[in-house]
């Protein structure tokens, strides 16, 4: 299997290269479709190998993404209802119910009244959740951080920049 992903990144590099290098200059008219959509494919498998690269970066815990993902939404934006949760995260309450009963039955997170509605529950991270996350994020930093260092000036301030416009990519 990683002949084939070696030999289909080899081949996938040359394309990728041309299409950026090839990329029109301001004066110059929009860039093709199949450049555009080459260079779309590229960026999604090189972002879908960093993230699963990354995700192997965990904790001791055996969490699976969607729990992990959950727990960190509660570790940032808590406390939150599952509705709120359900919405961060982008899946249906009834999945997200699922999952916040796996993160409270390992104790990892808990559930507690509202002081405003009595009726709403509302979610937050135990000191364990809150460890498992900071710990994870520890690891996947520094895993990083050991292949940037290997990065030369220029490359490190590219990386710079395209992180900036994979925020703007997300956020749109």
């Amino acid at each position: 299997m990683s002949d084939f992903l070696t030999r289909t990144s080899v081949a996938r590099a040359a394309p990728a290269a041309s299409a950026v290098e090839s990329a029109p200059s301001a004066a110059s008219p929009t860039p093709s479709l199949d450049r555009v959509a080459e260079l779309s494919h590229d960026f999604r498998l090189a972002n879908g190998r960093l993230a699963r690269r990354l995700r192997q970066q965990r904790g001791e815990d055996e969490l699976t993404p969607g729990q992990f993902s959950a727990l960190c939404t509660l570790d940032v934006h808590g406390p939150l209802t599952l509705g709120e949760l359900s919405e961060h995260e982008r899946v249906t309450p009834p999945s997200m119910n699922r999952t916040v009963n796996a993160l409270v039955t390992a104790g990892l997170a808990r559930r507690e009244g509202s002081a405003v509605d009595g009726r709403k529950v509302r979610l937050t991270p135990s000191e364990q959740g809150s460890a498992v996350v900071e710990q994870t994020r520890e690891r996947r930093d520094a895993w990083i951080a050991q292949r940037v260092l290997k990065l030369s000036p220029e490359q490190r301030q590219t990386l710079a920049a395209a992180t900036l416009i994979m925020r703007e990519i997300v956020d749109s």
